[in-house]
């Protein structure tokens, strides 16, 4: 086989369209990430605190529809954009988007929350099929690991300055400035759109079909067995992947004891620091994105070096092992060092997932196939929030724990403990302890944590995780030469 092209090399025969659609793509990133990476924190704090005050069962679920939006949607709205015009859904995403964060910026509850989820979610679901599928047009079977790989790297500058620059904006609580900020990058995506961006050309018959012939078209492609194995098996393992993001800041902003890092985010800018002396948990969670930014092009190139499937195993199980110990402890360091971990194996696996789909989809259906490709997030991102937000409101909410503890060991009534506002619970808990004589709040969570054990929460999440990696492995031994990759070669 022939030796690779240098990474460089690979990059300067990437057309036009593939940077422009970089640039739009970093774009909605700064604006989603910013506000993902403050919304589960705003969706729980309490009113006084500036937040809304919601359950986390309450925000689990409004992630549940979220989700589904999100990623079912481009099943379909894929089918339309390779119909009707990639510029046309940009502008129509856009346009949504926009409406959605300021829809959450007023948000005063849990139906006007949902409201601004979904109006997010469909906007992004309408943005990713023409974004992709320029990638996938752009791209050749010789430089597409390198042009997936960079279109993650790019994706993570967005991610990495969205949460750094969320964190600042907020300073303690004033989350909503966050979503007016998202709101101003939307629009301003409209400008590279209309000045830079090219319709990708059209493959196939320039009839127009009805909207009913795209959508049956668009629906014939769940005719592919493998196809669908191959998307419900990677659907467990996005259940566990999702809460990197979705969930461990709840744990981290209530277990995990940070100081110890402190000094280091401090150095980059005393804003990161919440006054507790502990780092902010989107700033913890955005190691993910900066360690994408530093190795991502290098793993790129190394990846490209292995068939698809081995590397995408291979990121699964690293991104296990580092999402295990995420939630496993509370270290800031370990906490931080697992979590760069799990952005290697993320580094290796969901770039190949992308790159996988994008080979083996025909010419003039790019977009359909990339569309298609957003189930294992519907299922595994819907499902994962549903079930991880009951089970960290029974197995790992700290403020519950600290309620139930007021009853059963300090003598204070139900009513009482319920009474207390959230936002002061630690703090009444901690002035009772020691028979009246008090203790810290950190003292408290460290109790509430020896009796409770909240990381067992982890060890479901990565319990499925694991078999779903498991069934990976089994699916590329039975399917070698007849799955879906089978007309992908190996690169080495």
């Amino acid at each position: 086989m022939a030796k690779k092209a240098s990474v460089l090399t690979q990059l300067r025969h990437l057309k036009a369209n593939f940077w422009f659609a970089n640039w739009l793509e970093a774009n909605e990133r700064l604006a989603f990430f910013g506000v993902r990476a403050i919304a589960p924190l705003y969706m729980v704090y309490a009113v006084a605190e500036g937040g809304l005050g919601l359950s986390y069962s309450e925000k689990g679920l409004i992630y549940t529809i979220w989700a589904l939006i999100q990623c079912l949607v481009p099943m379909i709205s894929g089918g339309f954009t390779d119909e009707y015009g990639y510029k046309k859904s940009l502008y129509v995403a856009y346009t949504i988007n926009f409406a959605g964060y300021l829809t959450f910026a007023f948000a005063t509850g849990f139906w006007s929350s949902l409201a601004a989820a979904c109006l997010i979610g469909l906007g992004t679901a309408i943005f990713k099929p023409p974004v992709q599928g320029t990638i996938a047009k752009a791209s050749t079977e010789e430089n597409s690991s390198i042009a997936w790989g960079f279109f993650y790297w790019m994706v993570n500058i967005g991610g990495f300055l969205a949460p750094l620059l969320a964190a600042l904006l907020r300073g303690e609580t004033n989350f909503k400035l966050v979503f007016y900020c998202a709101a101003g990058v939307t629009l301003f995506n409209f400008i590279p759109t209309l000045i830079f961006y090219k319709e990708p050309e059209k493959v196939g018959s320039d009839k127009k079909r009805t909207i009913r012939e795209t959508f049956i078209e668009t629906m014939m492609t769940l005719k592919d067995r493998n196809f669908l194995i191959f998307l419900g098996i990677f659907s467990g393992f996005w259940f566990m992947f999702m809460q990197l993001w979705d969930l461990l800041p709840n744990f981290i902003d209530e277990w995990v004891f940070s100081r110890d890092i402190a000094p280091f985010f401090g150095w980059i800018s005393s804003g990161l620091i919440l006054e507790s002396g502990n780092v902010k948990p989107e700033m913890l969670i955005n190691i993910d994105s900066f360690a994408i930014i530093l190795f991502m092009l290098p793993m790129a190139w190394l990846t490209g070096k292995f068939h698809p499937m081995i590397a995408l195993i291979g990121g699964m199980v690293i991104s296990l092992v580092g999402f295990f110990m995420s939630g496993f402890t509370n270290v800031g360091f370990v906490v931080a060092a697992a979590i760069f971990v799990f952005a290697i194996g993320e580094m290796w696996c969901s770039p190949k997932f992308s790159e996988y789909i994008g080979l083996t989809a025909p010419p003039d259906k790019k977009a359909v196939y990339m569309g298609y490709s957003n189930i294992p997030f519907a299922v595994g991102w819907a499902l994962g929030n549903l079930i991880s937000g009951y089970l960290y409101e029974n197995l790992g909410s700290k403020i519950n724990f600290a309620r139930q503890y007021l009853v059963s060991n300090l003598g204070m009534s139900s009513a009482d403990a319920e009474a207390v506002p959230q936002e002061k619970v630690m703090e009444t808990m901690a002035s009772m302890m020691n028979g009246g004589a008090g203790a810290s709040v950190d003292d408290a969570t460290r109790l509430l944590w020896s009796m409770h054990d909240p990381w067992i929460v982890w060890v479901i999440l990565t319990g499925i995780g694991a078999i779903s990696t498991i069934l990976m492995v089994i699916y590329y031994f039975k399917t070698r030469g007849q799955s879906l990759t089978s007309n992908v070669s190996a690169s080495s």
